[in-house]
């Protein structure tokens, strides 16, 4: 929105004292936007960092019980590492401009923030998404990784790797941007609209902890000597379902948030159309591509397994939200629900895969941002309506829309090379970084410690505190000497012909 003095000046009358009273009245109104904005989007930012709080419930309720304190300290440090490097490096590279179509040049460690168009609360909305991303690997990699590599690849991850594909797609100097600067040109006169990150954030993550579970290889237990798929399930699903929860709460800051303004218009003053309304429609989208993925995913693996599980559904809903980000803003509410039920059956689809080639991922982390995340984009491309293209991206005209709305196939084709650059950028990086450190022994635990538990060997003890004599023994034995086993709360029950004697704990 904008406020002219000499309009105003008019309207005030002819007085001597109207021209000033109409600069300083448009001045206090251009104070006002800048103060909504820079609210709405520090609220957004508190929003995507809430997320880190579910990921950290969520892996901790999809690993085993031996393991959950190594999977907090991880998401902990994934936002304190990441906050860190992204300050240094990171933010820089994403958005310093101007510079060149591959990587930024100037904001190091801040410098020359704030400016028009870059305040601190851009930095810390995008410093969210970047341990966002970090957040995602670490669930590939969970219950088999040396506490050092988890700071080493975040580290890297947040400070270089992201950014640099975020400046591509995000940047106004990036390459493939969709928002890129007046008078260069675009990437097949469209651009890249990838809105909220279904390939700058949730692919990236999904890549690299594709090739760390690849290089570390399963979990001791994971495939039995016949090479069939074991169930090591989480220990929780409490926690998997709260942290379900506050991805969804998050989400709301994550995919609306992305405007990153609310006061501006789209048509007439005191007309509906305007940037309120699309953040409002951004909300629902993403409401919907998650609610029907949810419901897909549990009458899908109803009629595989015969079970209704809850922790498919929960990653099934995951699964429809990191699809719909990417065209979360630009697509019709009919067409989120399209979107939902093909992601629960893209995210079925890569379980098996994955089953099949005896691939390990804890938390389904790669199949579900990784895969989920590149058919959000396909799916962009397909559904993307002309009008909300336009009022998005605007000042080109006769832009590039979805296939399936009449808009030709050039969106298409960008999104194409979106997912080849990324899967090619993120293995170029983070697959060789695995690598080294899988080879100076830096990368995977060893047999005995996973046994154990990451938890007792790596951090001092566990994540639970019992009380009773028969939850924590020593050697075995009440008041014997040694080291000490955790045993679990919940009794196997069998079936009783005769009267028995209760049956043993079983042992975590």
């Amino acid at each position: 929105m904008s406020c002219s003095s000499s309009d105003l000046a008019l309207l005030l009358g002819s007085s001597a004292n109207s021209s000033a009273a109409a600069d300083y009245i448009c001045n206090q109104f251009a104070d006002a936007g800048y103060a909504i904005d820079t609210t709405y989007l520090l609220f957004s930012a508190y929003l995507v960092f809430s997320m880190q709080l579910g990921f950290a419930m969520l892996c901790a309720g999809s690993v085993r019980a031996k393991n959950t304190m190594n999977i907090m300290l991880t998401n902990v440090l994934d936002a304190a590492a990441g906050g860190l490097f992204y300050y240094l490096f990171g933010f820089a590279f994403a958005f310093g401009g101007p510079s060149n179509g591959f990587i930024g040049k100037h904001f190091f460690g801040l410098k020359e923030v704030p400016e028009p168009g870059f305040d601190y609360s851009n930095f810390l909305y995008q410093w969210a998404f970047a341990i966002a991303a970090a957040g995602i690997t670490s669930g590939s990699i969970a219950e088999r990784t040396q506490f050092v590599a988890y700071l080493i690849y975040s580290s890297f991850l947040t400070g270089f790797v992201y950014p640099v594909v975020s400046h591509w797609f995000w940047s106004g100097d990036g390459w493939a941007a969709a928002a890129r600067n007046p008078g260069e040109s675009l990437l097949f006169k469209s651009g890249v609209i990838d809105f909220a990150g279904s390939g700058v954030v949730h692919m990236v993550g999904g890549i690299a902890g594709l090739w760390g579970a690849l290089i570390e290889g399963p979990r001791i237990g994971r495939f039995d000597h016949g090479g069939r798929s074991v169930a090591l399930r989480g220990h929780s699903a409490t926690l998997v379902v709260l942290g379900t929860f506050l991805l969804w709460f998050g989400w709301y800051g994550f995919n609306p948030g992305s405007f990153n303004v609310i006061f501006k218009t789209y048509g007439p003053s005191g007309s509906l159309h305007g940037q309120w309304s699309a953040v409002g429609r951004t909300a629902v989208t993403t409401t919907l591509a998650g609610c029907t993925a949810a419901l897909t995913t549990l009458f899908g693996k109803r009629l595989q397994t015969g079970h209704w599980n809850v922790t498919d559904v929960c990653n099934g809903l995951l699964g429809g939200f990191a699809a719909i980000t990417s065209g979360c803003s630009v697509v019709d509410p009919w067409a989120a629900i399209i979107c939902g039920f093909v992601s629960a059956w893209v995210l079925i689809g890569l379980n098996k895969l994955a089953a099949a080639l005896k691939f390990d991922d804890p938390l389904e982390a790669a199949q579900l941002h990784g895969g989920c995340g590149a058919w959000g984009i396909i799916f962009t491309a397909l559904f993307a309506r002309e009008r909300y293209v336009n009022e998005v991206y605007p000042g080109r005209p006769g832009r590039p829309y979805g296939l399936f709305m009449g808009g030709g196939g050039r969106l298409l084709a960008a999104h194409v090379v979106q997912i080849l650059v990324i899967v090619g950028w993120v293995s170029a990086t983070m697959g060789p970084l695995f690598y080294a450190l899988h080879k100076f022994g830096l990368l995977r635990i060893s047999g005995e410690d996973e046994m154990a538990g990451m938890d007792l060997t790596r951090h001092g003890g566990f994540a639970y505190v019992y009380h009773d004599d028969d939850s924590i023994t020593q050697n075995g034995s009440p008041g014997g000497g040694g080291g000490f086993m955790l045993k679990s709360s919940v009794v196997r029950v069998e079936p009783r012909t005769a009267p028995a004697a209760a049956t043993n704990h079983e042992q975590v």
